[in-house]
């Protein structure tokens, strides 16, 4: 078994950039709430550094329709919380073209603590033809009373 044990995550750079998918060029967004000072941009494009950050506590989604349908090879998913301990619970759904089902590609909760755990990581291979819709659901505090909110969201297509 090879593991490795690091204690930064490793961050894109603007030239490791190369590989996921253009989003503003690709898909229409769809979000629930938005905190002003933190816009759904901020999480989808290379340049954001602020991530996205709901303006209401409780469940939000963001949606990716894509205009043209899409295949998937992987997605990387970021969340931050540096200043309040909660459980949190987000699923990633994705929808095929001239298909209305959605399906799940994954289910998971984690617990944010100040103390240590302020970041998770999540990036995940997958094999998704034609996608029409990507969807995150996030309910930030699984007691109740926290924003959602999303550090990064990237997307690689068939050249990964």
């Amino acid at each position: 078994m090879r593991k490795r044990i690091s204690s930064h995550p490793q961050r894109e750079s603007p030239s490791a950039n190369t590989g996921w998918l253009d989003l503003e060029a690709l898909a229409r967004v769809e979000v629930t709430s938005e905190d002003a000072a933190h816009p759904i941009e901020s999480a989808l494009l290379p340049i954001g550094a602020t991530g996205w950050r709901a303006e209401s506590p409780g469940e939000q989604t963001i949606r990716l329709l894509f205009e043209a349908p899409q295949r998937l090879r992987r997605i990387r998913l970021l969340f931050r919380e540096e200043k309040e301990a909660r459980t949190q619970e987000f699923v990633l759904r994705w929808s095929p073209t001239g298909d209305g089902s959605s399906r799940d590609v994954v289910r998971q909760q984690y617990h944010f603590s100040p103390s240590g755990a302020t970041e998770e990581l999540e990036e995940y291979r997958v094999e998704l033809e034609d996608v029409a819709a990507l969807e995150l659901t996030i309910i930030p505090n699984l007691s109740g009373g926290s924003y959602a909110s999303l550090a990064q969201l990237r997307l690689a297509g068939s050249g990964e």
